[in-house]
Formats: C-alpha cells, sequence, structure tokens
C-alpha cells in the first residue's frame, strides 16, 4: 500500500461548485474507486487549492492508472474541466507532495 497527497487548483469562484458535486458523487465512481484500489480518499480545499489524499493498493500508479481507464472516471473529469484549472505538472505528473514522515 503506498500514502498518496497530491495537490489541484480550481478557477476561483467554483468553490461552491467543487464542493456541491462532491456533496454528490456518483455511487459507481465511489465503487470504481475502491476496485482499482484506491481507499480512505480525502479531499481538503483551502481557498482553490485542493489538497488530495488516498491510500493505494498496490501503488498509487497502479490504482489511479486502474481508475482513470474507467468510463465512470473519464465521464468524471470531463464534467470538472470547467472547475479544475490545475491537477498535473507541465510533465503530465500529478502534483505529488512527498511524504517525510508518518505515524501509525
Amino acid at each position: 500500500m503506498e500514502r498518496i497527497l497530491f495537490t489541484m487548483e480550481i478557477f476561483p469562484g467554483t468553490e461552491e461548485e467543487y464542493k456541491r458535486r462532491h456533496d454528490e458523487i456518483w455511487p459507481e465512481l465511489v465503487q470504481a474507486l475502491r476496485d482499482s484500489g484506491v481507499a480512505n480518499y480525502t479531499l481538503f480545499r483551502r481557498g482553490t487549492e485542493i489538497i488530495a489524499y488516498a491510500e493505494c493498493t498496490p501503488d498509487a500508479a497502479t490504482a489511479f492508472g486502474s481508475v482513470g481507464a474507467t468510463d465512470v472516471d473519464q465521464r468524471w473529469s470531463r464534467w470538472f474541466q470547467d472547475v479544475i484549472s490545475r491537477k498535473v505538472d507541465a510533465g503530465g505528473n500529478l502534483l505529488r507532495v512527498e511524504e517525510v514522515w508518518h505515524m501509525d
């Protein structure tokens, strides 16, 4: 299992819409995340910055790669194109935050 923390940016003025859409998250997306090995997925917001934490089995690349290949995740991503302004770096990689310590 790999823990991952990454960030995204949403467009200014879309904060409430971002929250509303997650309040109504599609059950089939949640199931696809679980089936792909994503657990304990948590989103936080500070202004327009989204901070995401997840525990991925066997690792983040495999789990998020698996969910990313699903139709439901692709539809969800298209639906958020008007809300999320940046979720990857110039190389197309998640904006990951390095883990330096963990307490069980």
